[in-house]
Parts: C-alpha cells; structure tokens; sequence
C-alpha cells in the first residue's frame, strides 16, 4: 500500500465519540445546551449507530474524532458519514478479495 491510499489514511478503530444536538420538534435547539453524548467508541462503531437512526432524524447526530485527511474531519457531519461508510465497506470488501483463497490462486506463479 502506498502512501497516499486511503486505507493508509482512514483509521475506523480511531477513537470518536457519537453526539446528538437537543432537538424541539425535529429541529436543532441552539438555547446554549450542548451535544448529548450517545457512544463513546471508534469511528466504525459511530458511523454504524450514525447510520442505524431514522434519515430524517440524522441531521441531529455528529460524530467526533480526531482529523484524518483527506476524508474524516474533527467533525463528522450527515453531510458526508455516508460516504465514509461508503468507503469503509468498499476498503472491508477488497481487503477480503485481496485475501482470498481464488485471488491467492491467480496470483501463483506470478512474480
């Protein structure tokens, strides 16, 4: 892997916290109250919570984690988990396919 691959620079065990804004009827209050803490975990964990709520409801939740450029900022908006989740199942599925007893198997006798 080199060094500007994404799984290089994508760390969904890095630690991060899943965050929900106080809400009055499906909308954000800003009154001074601060984000209600839901899971105190790893990217991974908050991306699969994030992505468990309703979508109509997920503009209330952010995840926060220490930045990881280009693709995971200090915040974690609704904005862009999809994508992220995008990613860690694409990067979860070719590390399988690179493993893999037939991938093994095509790669006998190459050098």
């Amino acid at each position: 892997m080199s060094e500007g691959d994404p799984s290089n620079q994508t760390d969904f065990d890095a630690p991060a916290t899943f965050r929900k804004w106080p809400s009055l009827n499906g909308q954000r209050r800003n009154d001074g109250a601060g984000l209600y803490l839901f899971l105190d975990g790893t990217l991974g964990e908050c991306i699969r919570q994030f992505l468990a709520k309703p979508t109509v409801t997920r503009h209330l939740y952010e995840i926060h984690t220490l930045p990881q450029a280009p693709f995971v900022g200090e915040v974690v908006t609704a904005d862009n988990v999809g994508e992220l989740a995008h990613l860690r199942d694409f990067l979860t599925r070719a590390a399988a396919a690179l493993t893999s007893p037939a991938a093994q198997n095509d790669n006998v006798g190459q050098t």
